[in-house]
């Protein structure tokens, strides 16, 4: 189950990568299952920007404390049910997680990701985003959480496959970030502007993203960036959604998302 290249794609190879996407990423019924049945507080919020609505899912940690804000960026799926219940889970951990999904308006009758009719469709939608509107849109997500009364102040992206590429480029705009997370996504062309720390998680087995990673530690360390990247051997691309899918097998997804796991939560603690 692995994120596919963003469009437009390389023929044959991408044609197939579609078809095993589409096929391989279901209802995810398994994630659905658990979100229902989470205790904390879910809601809907409409995030306005000029002339554009974006809807986001907030979920609340259950503490007594004002909770630093989490911009969770889906992949290029769309704010899928497993985006959701990973936004619950962080929350679990005591962060406020706000999830904007970033097809609001784009689908088939005006809504957002859950209109669309397949994954591939999803996918080449996602592909088409403006960046700038990407960037507005995320800025709409963070003033809101920022602003929260059971906020702490603090905000952080932590954004997986396409996302993570998203959380990477964001860091480059926005300067008030306590840090920046990055799920086996790509680094941007220009560094120089980032303020925040920016911590990466990679598979070892992810050829097309792991290519991209020695220029940017070079492009990070030449800016005097701070860059922390670690590749979990073993794992594939995709590995936080297929490390606790019941039907993907590989050991070492599940492996590298229990670790990968535990290092997010204690940095974003620590911010």
């Amino acid at each position: 189950m692995k994120c596919p290249l963003p469009l437009p794609f390389k023929p044959a190879a991408a044609a197939l990568v579609l078809l095993l996407a589409a096929s391989s990423l279901p209802a995810q019924d398994w994630a659905k299952a658990r979100l229902e049945a989470s205790p904390r507080h879910h809601e809907y919020v409409h995030l306005k920007h000029g002339s554009r609505t974006v809807e986001a899912f907030v979920v609340y940690p259950e503490v007594k404390s004002k909770a630093p804000v989490v911009i969770l960026i889906h992949e290029i799926f769309g704010l899928t049910d497993w985006a959701k219940e990973m936004a619950d889970e962080l929350a679990a951990q005591g962060f406020l997680v706000v999830a904007p999904d970033l097809l609001s308006g784009l689908g088939p009758k005006g809504g957002g990701s859950g209109e669309f009719p397949s994954q591939d469709a999803a996918v080449k939608a996602v592909s088409g985003l403006d960046p700038q509107v990407v960037t507005a849109d995320l800025d709409a997500a963070a003033d809101y959480g920022k602003h929260l009364p059971a906020a702490n102040g603090k905000i952080a992206t932590v954004g997986f496959c396409w996302g993570g590429g998203q959380s990477f480029a964001f860091a480059t705009h926005r300067k008030d970030l306590s840090a920046a997370f990055v799920f086996y996504g790509p680094g941007p062309a220009d560094v120089s502007q980032i303020t925040a720390p920016v911590y990466g998680f990679y598979a070892g087995n992810d050829a097309r993203i792991g290519a991209t990673l020695p220029a940017t530690i070079a492009a990070m360390q030449a800016a005097q960036k701070k860059f922390d990247p670690v590749t979990y051997d073993g794992a594939g691309h995709g590995f936080m959604r297929a490390g606790e899918d019941p039907a993907n097998p590989l050991p070492a997804n599940k492996t590298a998302r229990e670790q990968a796991l535990s290092r997010l939560i204690k940095l974003l603690a620590a911010m």
